[in-house]
């Protein structure tokens, strides 16, 4: 089990990714950041399918069927990837005969590009942290400490993650509009506030409904790092930046599940929660010293 989780993890982060890479060559710069968010609508789309189908279906055919109930999109996403032909500036820019190791290498070609790659890897890294710590631990504590029974906790999910889509369709909107660096500090700014304001809630009605609003916050910047990665490398190595960057930051996420459980076992989950304003706080210093601002930048 744990070794099919690993490699559906590998495919899946890099669908994401190379997803990301194909909507910023497709599109045209002022709708980039739009584009980006499309494809990571797409990825809530299908959170929202599976948290709806899975207790629909589960009862009559097991957590097996359920999995082979997975292999289906799978299937949509091949034949569709065999019906897309390669973006213009790919074909025109790519050099057909670079090696792998050269596209890792344009990562931290020199000073400028290395401090914007640890910027990101930051941003990303804060990205996953807190949507994974939130979304596995909160259901938890919702109903063991709050008394939420089953329908309500998944009530809470479906809510929040209604609030993920529309943080993401909106950000999408303000990067594109207002620039991508005020887009993230407003989004990173209203985390700090959300998840602090959070941690301070008791009345278990008013936190399932603020779930939407902090879902807002802490995901809707995933739709504005495939913008800026596809601006801040050449197309030789955009696939790869969109792969590393955002899979570095979702091995580094992984560890947020395991944090904020032991930070609730010693302290309380309330504790835990607020604790992970700080990492937006690093977030937004990340954005203000190491992200330059790349609105409207043509692909290389």
């Amino acid at each position: 089990m744990l070794i099919y989780r690993t490699i559906a993890g590998i495919g899946l982060g890099g669908e994401f990714g190379i997803g990301m890479a194909l909507a910023a060559e497709a599109w045209p710069a002022k709708h980039r950041a739009r584009a980006s968010s499309y494809v990571a609508l797409g990825w809530q789309a299908g959170v929202l399918g599976a948290a709806l189908i899975t207790p629909a279906l589960l009862p009559h055919i097991g957590w097996r069927g359920i999995f082979l109930v997975g292999i289906l999109p799978a299937f949509v996403a091949w034949f569709i990837r065999h019906r897309l032909h390669e973006p213009e500036v790919f074909v025109r820019k790519t050099d057909k005969k670079a090696s792998t190791w050269s596209s890792f290498k344009l990562l931290m070609k020199d000073k400028a590009t290395s401090k914007v790659s640890a910027g990101i890897v930051v941003l990303t890294s804060v990205q996953n942290f807190g949507y994974y710590s939130i979304m596995i631990w909160m259901p938890s504590f919702l109903s063991k400490t709050l008394g939420f029974n089953l329908t309500k906790s998944a009530m809470w999910t479906l809510v929040t993650i209604l609030g993920m889509i529309a943080g993401i369709w909106v950000f999408g909107q303000l990067a594109d509009r207002i620039g991508r660096k005020p887009s993230f500090l407003l989004f990173q700014v209203g985390a700090v506030v959300m998840v602090l304001t959070y941690s301070q809630l008791t009345d278990p009605m008013t936190m399932l409904w603020a779930g939407a609003l902090l879902g807002v916050f802490v995901n809707g910047m995933i739709s504005g790092y495939g913008a800026v990665m596809s601006e801040a490398y050449p197309t030789n190595a955009r696939a790869t930046a969109q792969n590393v960057m955002f899979n570095v930051g979702r091995a580094v996420g992984g560890f947020g599940p395991v944090v904020i459980g032991a930070v609730a076992s010693v302290y309380s989950f309330q504790m835990a929660i607020a604790l992970l304003a700080a990492i937006y706080v690093l977030d937004i210093l990340a954005t203000l010293f190491l992200l330059p601002e790349l609105k409207g930048k043509a692909l290389e």
